[in-house]
């Protein structure tokens, strides 16, 4: 599955915050989709909409805080607290508009849903080490936890191990590229003028 991940930039311009919250989050949806595809053809049991739901929602949540890692020191922490508070809403929409497709309009209010389980998740991912980007064994062990909860128990003792191994690399890999296609790289140092120049 091809994801873009590098956008164009013109020099000297930063993309408002907004924005780069949507093409973040049209990422996270096709990742955490990919995801779950990807538990189905392993023959795990993702045959009700109820769970399938779940599973995107964990990996969402697991790839909003990987991105607000990656963003920390390299923007401002405004503009990172709106990418973060934007990708969130964005992707709470996207979730209740695909969830209506299938559900009908049943007058829960999904996207509060959403976005209540998504900040206990945030608190939750605080807690682990991201060394340099990366997302430590615990951190990747809790999401596999998370996911392990709402899966039947014929599939439990196998799924943890699915996620940490076969889904989690391509995850962590095309989020930091698509947050690296988004940020300016650093404006270079000014060079010092030698002596004669």
């Amino acid at each position: 599955m091809r994801i873009k991940t590098v956008w164009f930039k013109q020099a000297g311009a930063q993309r408002p915050a907004e924005e780069m919250a949507t093409v973040l989050a049209s990422t996270i949806w096709k990742l955490a989709d990919k995801a779950v595809t990807g538990l189905s053809k392993s023959d795990y049991d993702i045959i009700t909409p109820e769970r399938g739901f779940r599973i995107l929602g964990e990996v969402m949540a697991f790839q909003v805080h990987l991105a607000d890692r990656l963003l920390h020191g390299r923007v401002d922490d405004a503009q990172r607290a709106g990418m973060i508070r934007g990708l969130g809403k964005r992707l709470a929409e996207v979730m209740e508009t695909n969830i209506r497709e299938v559900v009908g309009d049943d007058g829960f209010d999904y996207q509060s849903n959403f976005m209540d389980m998504l900040n206990r998740r945030g608190d939750d991912y605080a807690t682990f080490q991201f060394p340099g980007g990366e997302p430590s064994y615990p951190a990747l062990r809790y999401l596999g936890n998370m996911i392990r909860e709402v899966m039947t128990e014929a599939d439990q003792p196998w799924v943890v191990d699915q996620i940490i191994s076969i889904e989690c690399p391509e995850i962590i890999e095309t989020v930091k590229r698509a947050v690296n296609g988004l940020i300016s790289p650093e404006p270079p140092k000014p060079r010092r003028a030698a002596p004669g120049d």
